[in-house]
């Protein structure tokens, strides 16, 4: 265990509260105690790393339950944590889940789909480490199908040419490789062939696992490799990721990533208010609970069997969030309650939150639709009064039809680009500059007929 915990160390970031709230304003607008919540929840980890084996073992996460009407920024909010943390991160839907014995999905595939995102994290990252190495070997292997290593000559010689001549050819050819002078060039390679048939298999250990034991079984049947013809630029890449593949450990990886997983995983559990009610007996109510009891070992702590081998859920973070406009945290059977002691409420966004959401993150829309454009040639632009005239605008519709938060300002921006967007490749070096006239110009007829914003926004 102390091993595991020192070796864990390195995948908890060393960021204060105040720096991760920090780095969460750059691209969620408002909602400031989620954020602290969440910035504790992620700096308690990095604590507990640093206390002793046993101490640390006992002390478990605490998990957050948010609550609030969509598009607020709950998801967003997640996720960009994950990114902050470098931590394996899950999004998934608790209603996609069905109670043990209904037809859908089995909770533990939870644990399984982290440790796949886990394992792709931890072999890229490893990838990247050996990626000089990697071309070094695979432009060798581009040079030998270039140039083949010509036989060494008789031992008793005296022609200096016999050894020289070979040498300044293959070298010749390293140069014009590296210069792209060879990159149209067909040379002929070995890749995996992509071709054969693939078998599915429904057990409950899940589809995912029986894939790799029937390719551990049948080696001569699954990963077999086909000849093929290629140009010389292709080639260096796939020959890249092979010699990659070669170069790291894979049980390593798994090992790296069940550690991850288990010492700084996440996992965000959606639309959990979907699953709450303790009163359904018919229809879709009819495993609501059931599902509630498979979630509970999962998010108190169990141990999950995967491909990789056993992962435990004691100290993986789980963040719920629902809107729970009709059922209430209350509604979830009491042991699901107890396993999220944090809860925060997200407010609905205002005018003032969308101009701000239109302009202050790093991924802002307008930054966004600027770039886009940018790319045919057009100089696309917002005035500060077109800015508010499409938050006010998106606050009203969201009065009139389904309130559904900041995406609103997605499908209204969509709705006042769409002439510009066709037109953009004819308006190369023009200078669009939008001003509230033309924001009300645009959207006036869409936003003023009710039943039409209905289904275009």
């Amino acid at each position: 265990m102390t091993a595991e915990l020192a070796q864990s160390a390195q995948f908890v970031e060393n960021l204060t509260p105040r720096e991760i709230v920090a780095a969460l304003d750059r691209h969620v607008v408002g909602q400031k105690d989620a954020k602290r919540a969440v910035a504790i929840a992620m700096r308690n980890r990095w604590r507990r790393q640093q206390l002793d084996p046993e101490t640390a073992e006992d002390i478990a996460p605490k998990n957050i339950l948010m609550m609030g009407p969509t598009g607020v920024g709950k998801t967003e909010i997640a996720r960009r944590l994950a990114k902050l943390a470098r931590a394996p991160f899950l999004k998934i839907e608790a209603s996609k889940f069905t109670e043990v014995g209904y037809v859908g999905r089995d909770v533990e595939s939870i644990v399984r789909d982290l440790m796949e995102l886990a394992v792709a994290m931890v072999g890229e990252e490893k990838r990247a480490a050996v990626e000089a190495e990697a071309a070094s070997r695979a432009d060798e292997r581009l040079l030998q199908l270039l140039v083949p290593q010509a036989p060494q000559p008789a031992a008793d010689t005296d022609d200096p040419d016999a050894y020289s001549a070979p040498t300044e050819t293959r070298e010749r050819f390293r140069e014009w490789l590296e210069e792209g002078r060879l990159d149209h060039r067909m040379v002929e390679i070995e890749v995996d062939d992509a071709s054969q048939q693939q078998f599915e298999m429904f057990t409950p250990q899940g589809v995912e696992a029986v894939g790799i034991n029937l390719k551990d079984m049948l080696p001569g049947l699954f990963g077999k490799r086909k000849r093929q013809m290629v140009e010389v630029s292709e080639a260096r890449e796939i020959l890249r990721r092979q010699e990659a593949e070669a170069l790291i450990d894979r049980q390593d990886v798994a090992e790296e990533a069940r550690l991850r997983v288990e010492q700084a995983g996440i996992v965000f559990l959606d639309e959990i208010d979907k699953v709450a009610g303790r009163n359904g007996g018919h229809g879709p109510d009819v495993s609501r609970e059931g599902v509630q009891r498979d979630l509970l070992p999962i998010v108190e702590g169990t141990t999950v069997t995967t491909k990789y081998g056993p992962v435990k859920t004691d100290h993986v973070l789980f963040i719920g969030a629902g809107a729970f406009h009709v059922a209430k945290p209350s509604d979830m059977i009491p042991e699901l309650q107890g396993r999220f002691p944090i809860r925060v409420e997200l407010g609905a966004l205002g005018e003032a939150e969308f101009v701000r959401i239109l302009t202050e993150p790093d991924s802002a829309l307008t930054t966004q639709y600027s770039a886009l454009l940018g790319a045919e040639g057009l100089d696309l632009s917002f005035r500060d009064d077109a800015v508010k005239e499409i938050a006010r605008l998106a606050v009203q519709v969201n009065s009139q039809t389904e309130n559904i938060g900041a995406r609103r300002l997605a499908t209204l921006m969509e709705r006042l680009l769409e002439e510009v967007s066709f037109e953009a490749p004819d308006m190369e070096g023009v200078a669009l500059e939008v001003d509230a006239a033309y924001v009300t110009r645009a959207l006036a007829d869409v936003v003023e007929d009710r039943d039409l914003s209905r289904y275009v926004l």
